[in-house]
């Protein structure tokens, strides 16, 4: 593939969208954080009392038409994908990419597009996929020519298109007519960020001029919260990352959503710049599904390069967005390799999930679009469920108050099943 560069090779965020039980806009979440407003609730999409891990952050008192307006495609997406069209609309509005191409004749409209990317982080689905399947597994009594015979006239026909991990990246593309590069990545809870990587790199590249980088999850239902327990990752209790006395995560839902473009062809046509995409780094721990290496190690050479990619210095940090999910192990491991890498220098680090819960494969873009408010307001929210940090971390700059960020630039974190390790840094 031939590459076409062009500028300086500088990725700017013009536009930002998200969703979750803390709000429907970035501004909603925001003040959620920084006022010490969590979403974590009885789950109230089944009877959940009786369920050993019953809490959760619901995206409530919205409908599907709030949503996605055109109720026929309802029908043929899930409510993950909703999530992420709307985050993705409300971004796409923000950057006001539309209006500028509605300003333009046919055959440069045309150029736009087929230069406008796509990349859209997914969780590949959840249980709920199965459950059409139930009715017909009881009425047919372990009959598997029975259950096979009704099979058609039973399922709804629309099974498979609504399960399609990437009906968001089309749906995104189809509406707005956007023609250029796209991929969609479902990596477990990385999906998300590695959508903003993979779109700055298209950018980077000469791939694209610009791209919207979207990350969506619906994981609140029975069979993944039963797993998520028995697997011993979810609380009773409230989601307190870094505190001593931790005792799991919580699930979140909802969607985060970028504009990537490059600097000069934002600048050419005015648009509102909210920060700067510095560079990424992704690493494994390469030691189980689950299993992670306590010395923090590979989460360190993440960092190293994403540091490397953006041509900066530890001590240039000036905040952390830790992935912070409130298990024992991630937390300490977490905490082990941001040591590695700053030493006794490390800047504030706070982490946003006890607000919101752990939206999987939307988690790191959120926390990304939340750390751009963080370094544009040059404030830190606190991690207001902490009351004790583990003494294991010693002076780990993690607080219930906010701090003041160090610089213009920051960090997130962001890790997943697999042992899967992402750096991003930003700035202001």
């Amino acid at each position: 593939m031939s590459e076409r560069r062009t500028g300086d090779g500088r990725v700017v965020v013009t536009g930002l969208g998200a969703i979750c039980g803390a709000g429907r806009t970035t501004e909603e979440i925001w003040s959620a954080l920084v006022a010490g407003r969590s979403a974590m609730a009885p789950i109230r999409q089944w009877e959940s009392a009786a369920w050993p891990a019953p809490l959760a952050a619901e995206v409530t008192g919205v409908d599907n038409r709030t949503l996605v307006e055109d109720r026929k495609l309802h029908k043929l997406i899930r409510r993950s994908d909703l999530f992420g069209l709307y985050a993705a609309g409300r971004a796409v509005e923000a950057s006001g990419l539309l209006a500028f191409r509605d300003g333009l004749d046919p055959e440069a409209a045309a150029a736009f597009n087929d230069r406008t990317g796509v990349f859209a982080g997914s969780g590949g689905g959840t249980y709920q996929n199965q459950y059409e399947f139930f009715p017909l597994m009881t009425a047919a009594q372990e009959d598997l020519g029975a259950f096979g015979r009704q099979l058609g006239d039973t399922v709804n026909p629309m099974w498979l298109l609504r399960n399609l991990p990437n009906n968001v990246l089309c749906h995104v593309g189809i509406r707005y007519g956007f023609k250029g590069a796209n991929a969609c990545i479902t990596n477990h809870c990385v999906s998300g960020i590695l959508a903003v990587a993979e779109g700055a790199a298209a950018l980077r590249t000469g791939e694209a001029d610009r791209a919207a980088a979207v990350g969506h999850d619906s994981p609140i239902e029975p069979e993944t919260v039963f797993h998520y327990h028995r697997l011993g990752l979810l609380t009773t209790d409230a989601l307190r990352p870094f505190d001593a006395g931790r005792t799991g995560s919580l699930l979140g839902e909802g969607a985060a959503a970028l504009v990537l473009e490059g600097a000069e062809g934002a600048a050419a046509r005015g648009a509102p710049v909210l920060g700067e995409f510095l560079g990424s780094g992704c690493t494994s721990d390469a030691a189980g599904l689950i299993a992670l290496r306590p010395d923090g190690e590979s989460l360190a050479q993440a960092i190293t390069a994403a540091l490397a990619d953006a041509g900066l210095a530890a001590s240039d940090v000036g905040l952390i967005v830790a992935h912070g999910n409130g298990t024992r192990i991630s937390d300490a491991s977490e905490a082990a390799g941001i040591r590695r890498v700053f030493g006794a220098a490390v800047p504030p680090v706070t982490a946003f999930k006890w607000a919101f819960g752990h939206l999987l494969a939307a988690s790191g873009i959120l926390d990304v679009t939340l750390a751009l408010l963080a370094l544009r307001r040059r404030v830190v929210p606190g991690v207001a469920t902490l009351r004790s940090l583990d003494a294991a971390f010693g002076d780990l700059p993690v607080s219930s108050a906010p701090q003041t960020p160090r610089s213009q630039v920051g960090l997130v974190l962001c890790r997943g099943f697999g042992g899967l390790n992402v750096a991003a840094l930003l700035r202001a």
